[in-house]
């Protein structure tokens, strides 16, 4: 079985939803694991809580955005 060739990541020029991401495993303590390892090395609950976070800024943000627009 062959391996995926291993690309380093740029952190610095990643999509803003892909940065979120790697954000949010930074927080917790799980940036290092998935740089060294990839995605597949945590557990689903550690995905699970990575996922919960992204997607409670996503609303936080998205709440943000219509409380200044009624503002303006």
């Amino acid at each position: 079985m062959s391996e995926k060739k291993k690309k380093p990541i740029d952190l610095k020029n990643l999509e803003q939803e892909e940065k979120l991401k790697y954000e949010i495993a930074e927080e917790l303590g799980l940036l290092d694991r998935v740089l060294q390892d990839g995605w597949k090395s945590l557990s689903s609950k550690e995905t699970g809580r990575i996922g919960g976070l992204v997607t409670k800024r996503r609303k936080e943000k998205r709440s943000k955005n219509k409380l200044s627009e009624k503002v303006e």
